[in-house]
Formats: structure tokens, C-alpha cells, sequence
């Protein structure tokens, strides 16, 4: 499969991945009417929580440390940002050649009675095949707080990346998946490690509500869409059965991607209300690629019905 030009393949004649068995069909809501906002997703390489909380590392750790959340200071700087570290100039040791450093989705939100629904259009352009996952050319995945996780509001997905993750830097060819900070005894510049809080404190920490929602839409060229669902906490663990349903289609270089999930999916997932805020933060994996070679957003915030939100999911 190495060196197939996705975008090509897409172009000739377009094709369309089925909806999972019993996901309500895109049709329900008429997104024609909606508008969409622009969210720029960059390759982020080998930056993590650490080396953002670092001054040596990272200029901006001081403000960060002072209150200034990611987006306030990078908005704006995704393409520069993603093309210095798709290069390999940049906290990347292993560049993928002429892979893309950015580019932008359209994202839309909308509710009714009994599902969220989020609606993802966007080209990955030309992206050379990495040969990492074996089965999907592409993930969309979606993380969602409800303000529970303080350092998601401030930083979104990047709370999630630690030094040591799997291909990281502190990783030493050990695999680690996602994980929050308080899930682990010791937290350090190398990251957390593999000693985690005792039994009972993790488990205090998911009753209170520390932990994200992770929704990923599994994506092949003519093959059916995938949904997976997990939580983050200690680790990133699926959850089953899902509360996310997914369906998509691509034409012409463009993926067009919908979530559905229940607002009321009961007491393994986040409840998710009218007038709440939440932090919403999305990541693309293009070019068969797996682990930490995606394309990564800053944080966005959600509101349902009115609010003060990047984006206000109406009810249709």
C-alpha cells in the first residue's frame, strides 16, 4: 500500500462509507442550514504536557504557569506551527516526508431530544501512506470534558500527551496510552511513568468526574465507518457498549464525518445538558498513520441551546 495518493483515490469517482447498523441516518438534521466554523488542525510531533510546562522548552510555559490557556496564545499560528514540525525542524525526531503540517475542518453542532450530533468536513490534501495502522487510512476523533478535568479546560487534548507515551521522547520502547496527571504517583519532566494512585483513588477520581470521553470514527476508502468510544484516565480504555454512532463519506478530496451520541447514556458517560459549558478538542489521523503522528486541535468550548461558546449546538 505504500505511496497510494489517498486524495486521488477519492477523487476517482468518490465513495461512501455506510452508517453503523441502527445509527440514526445523517438526513435527521439538515445541515445546509447550519453554519460551520473553521478549526485548524496541525501535526503537533513530539510536543507533550512537559516540555509545554517547561521554560527551557517551551517560551511560553510562564504564561501558561500565569493563566493563559493554549488557544489564547496560538490561534492563528497552527499552519506555521504544524509545517515547522511536520519538517522535522522542530520536536520531531522521525519526519514523514511531504506529509502535510496542517489544515482545516469545518466542524458543525446540533441536538435534538435524544443525541449530540458533531459534523467534521474537511481535505487532508496529499498524504503519503506511513504503513503504521494496517487497517484504517484514516481516524477522526473527537475528546470531550465537562469541566471536570481542570488542565483539559486550559489545554485541552495535551493533557492527555505525556513525554512517555508510546514514541514520545521518555517512552524508551515501552507502549503507554493516553493519560491524565492525577492518575499517576509521580509526575516528573519524563512524564508519569507506569506507578499509578491506589486502587480506591482512581476510582474516587472517575466518581467525581475526572476522566474525558474519547469518540473516534474509524475510516477507509469504500469500507464502512468504525465507531470506538473510550475513556481517559489512567489509560485510554474502550468503553462497550458505545453511546457514539458514526457515519461519513467522502467526494472529491473531502471527508464529511458525523457523531451521534446520546445525551443520556447513562452513568458511564459525561451528562451532557442544555446551558453547560464543555471542552471539546479534535485530532486526525491521516495517511495510515497510528499513535502520536495526527493532526491535533487547540481547545474549543460547546455549549447546548445558549451560552458563551466556540460553538452553540442548536436543537433541530
Amino acid at each position: 500500500m505504500r505511496g497510494i495518493n489517498l486524495k486521488s483515490l477519492m477523487i476517482a469517482g468518490g465513495f461512501m462509507t455506510a452508517a453503523l447498523a441502527g445509527a440514526p441516518a445523517q438526513a435527521a438534521i439538515d445541515w445546509s442550514g447550519i453554519p460551520a466554523k473553521d478549526v485548524a488542525l496541525f501535526y503537533p510531533g513530539q510536543s507533550s504536557w512537559e516540555g509545554m510546562m517547561t521554560p527551557a522548552d517551551h517560551e511560553g510555559a510562564d504564561k501558561f504557569r500565569g493563566g493563559k490557556n493554549c488557544v489564547a496564545c496560538h490561534d492563528g499560528d497552527e499552519k506555521t506551527m504544524g509545517d515547522l514540525m511536520a519538517s522535522g525542524k522542530r520536536y520531531e525526531t522521525a519526519p514523514i516526508a511531504g506529509k502535510p503540517g496542517s489544515f482545516v475542518a469545518k466542524v458543525k453542532f446540533a441536538h435534538d431530544d435524544q443525541n449530540l450530533y458533531v459534523h467534521l468536513e474537511f481535505a487532508e490534501g496529499t498524504q503519503p501512506n506511513a504503513g503504521m495502522d494496517k487497517e484504517f487510512a484514516t481516524k477522526v476523533t473527537m475528546m470531550l470534558d465537562d469541566g471536570k478535568v481542570p488542565e483539559a479546560t486550559r489545554a485541552g487534548c495535551w493533557v492527555t500527551c505525556h513525554d512517555d507515551a508510546t514514541l514520545m521522547p521518555s517512552a524508551g520502547g515501552t507502549t503507554r496510552t493516553k493519560y491524565l496527571n492525577k492518575s499517576h504517583a509521580h509526575l516528573n519532566r519524563q512524564g508519569g511513568g507506569d506507578e499509578l494512585k491506589p486502587a480506591d483513588e482512581l476510582a474516587k477520581l472517575k466518581a467525581d468526574g475526572y476522566w474525558l470521553e474519547f469518540w473516534q470514527a474509524r475510516l477507509n476508502p469504500g469500507g464502512a465507518a468504525v465507531a470506538s468510544q473510550s475513556s481517559v484516565l489512567s489509560n485510554r480504555e474502550e468503553v462497550k457498549p458505545s453511546a457514539v454512532s458514526v457515519e461519513a463519506s467522502a467526494s472529491g478530496g473531502v471527508w464529511s464525518v458525523t457523531f451521534t451520541r446520546k445525551l443520556n447514556a447513562g452513568p458511564n458517560f459525561k451528562e451532557i445538558v442544555a446551558g453547560k459549558p464543555y471542552t471539546i478538542g479534535f485530532a486526525v489521523h491521516s495517511g495510515y498513520t497510528s499513535k502520536r503522528f495526527h493532526y491535533v486541535s487547540f481547545e474549543r468550548t460547546m455549549v447546548l441551546d445558549q451560552g458563551t461558546a466556540d460553538f452553540v449546538a442548536a436543537k433541530h
